[in-house]
């Protein structure tokens, strides 16, 4: 049909997977579009089937008639090569009944010849079919555009740099999708126990205590070598993504599995990426409890991750609503912690106590000096030491510089870069 494709080509990059193969976009996706600097949101459904009892085929269906409840326009496209098929006519006669703005849309009209193709829709009663290319962009999308946009207002584009992006991300069935519809209060996503439901990373805004914030659910992350190429490595690709462009990642862990190594696989994506990182381990309802539950379950994920140590965990339950709240709060604190910025006076003074302290051993006869230090940068904390020698500073000292400006400064649930540069000393050479 070309939804995904009519999509990517609205939004000018490849927001929505696409394949040949039908049924690919599940969820509801919703996409910021601008036209003429008028601003609006499209969104993707997946392929309406009328009457198909299959359980995932039901959900979309659910969720593309939540789509046409929440538009305030809607546009029917449909497959100007194949013509009028006898599901174009079934939804037809439900897009009638929504009393809403109806757009019939035929793509894939390429070509002169091809547009003869146009009458066959005229019997669908849904006004004057308007002919498209989705893939090459041509044949009518911008008039489509402006008729669609002909009451909108132009404004400026407004972005507030206080919302908080959260990538919800973890293994297939996690339990990712439940957890965003508890927060939600509504089933914002199609939630599945088949293991891989979510293909796409989908944006949902929502307020917590006055505080904007965007979440977006994505595939699970999968072992690259039990990914199949196509589709599903879109889907790990765009997750990955999501991951780079988000401010917080909250990694689900299932807590009647435990941390897996793929766990520990995609905690290193999200430091590598110098994102801030939650741990919320799911299911928590489910596990038998005991005195020093969680204490043990903490200081398991210390010992098989150490280098998480600096993670907050929480210990949630999408089905009882058990704490979920704290993902919200710990996406506050971390990102605060993210964007912390240390005085150069003050950081010195931490970085020459610790050298102090405990100075680094020597390297044929020769010792590393830090001369002088300074932050360059957040989102992660990044620091420049200048040094006499960078190549004597061992990766267990800077493990341990790390640690000295974590006692003293928290940075609670962030990745901390430290960069070195040289710089000749007084009589160091």
């Amino acid at each position: 049909m070309g939804k995904s494709t009519f999509v990517n080509r609205l939004v000018g990059s490849r927001q929505s997977i696409v394949d040949d193969m039908p049924g690919v976009t599940r969820d509801r996706i919703y996409n910021d579009v601008e036209w003429q600097h008028k601003y609006f949101t499209v969104i993707d459904t997946g392929g309406i089937v009328p009457g198909d009892e299959d359980e995932i085929m039901i959900s979309i269906f659910d969720q593309a008639q939540i789509a046409c409840d929440e538009a305030d326009k809607i546009i029917f496209l449909v497959d100007g090569k194949d013509g009028v098929h006898a599901i174009d006519s079934d939804i037809a006669n439900i897009l009638r009944k929504s009393n809403k703005k109806v757009f019939l849309v035929v793509n894939k009209i390429d070509s002169i010849t091809a547009m003869p193709m146009l009458n066959d829709f005229y019997g669908l009663a849904l006004g004057e079919p308007m002919a498209i290319s989705a893939l090459h962009g041509s044949g009518g999308v911008g008039d489509l555009l402006e008729l669609i946009t002909e009451d909108f207002e132009a404004e400026d584009e407004q972005v507030d740099e206080n919302t908080i992006k959260i990538a919800i991300v973890g293994r297939p069935n996690a339990g990712k999708s439940s957890i965003i519809n508890a927060l939600l209060n509504e089933d914002r996503v199609i939630v599945s126990d088949v293991s891989g439901t979510t293909r796409d990373s989908i944006d949902s805004k929502i307020n917590y205590n006055k505080k904007e914030f965007v979440i977006i659910d994505t595939a699970g992350i999968r072992k690259r070598a039990k990914v199949d190429w196509g589709i599903e490595k879109f889907a790990v690709d765009r997750a990955i993504r999501s991951i780079r462009e988000c401010d917080v990642a909250v990694l689900i862990v299932d807590a009647t599995e435990g941390i897996s190594d793929q766990d520990k696989k995609i905690s290193a994506i999200i430091t590598e990426a110098g994102k801030g990182i939650i741990i919320a381990v799911n299911k928590w309802d489910l596990v038998e409890k005991g005195n020093h539950t969680m204490s043990e379950f903490e200081k398991k994920i210390s010992h098989d991750v150490p280098f998480l140590e600096y993670v907050p965990k929480i210990y949630i339950s999408a089905v009882t609503k058990q704490r979920l709240h704290q993902i919200f709060d710990k996406a506050i604190e971390v990102h605060e912690q993210c964007i912390k910025r240390i005085s150069t006076g003050t950081l010195n003074k931490v970085i020459n106590d610790a050298y102090a302290m405990n100075p680094p051993s020597t390297v044929k006869n020769k010792r590393l000096k830090i001369l002088y230090s300074t932050q360059i940068g957040t989102a992660p904390p990044t620091f420049v030491l200048f040094t006499n020698n960078g190549d004597l500073m061992k990766d267990h000292y800077k493990r341990y510089m790390e640690k000295k400006l974590r006692e003293a400064f928290g940075f609670y649930g962030t990745p901390i870069r430290i960069a070195l540069r040289e710089r000749a000393a007084k009589k160091d050479r």
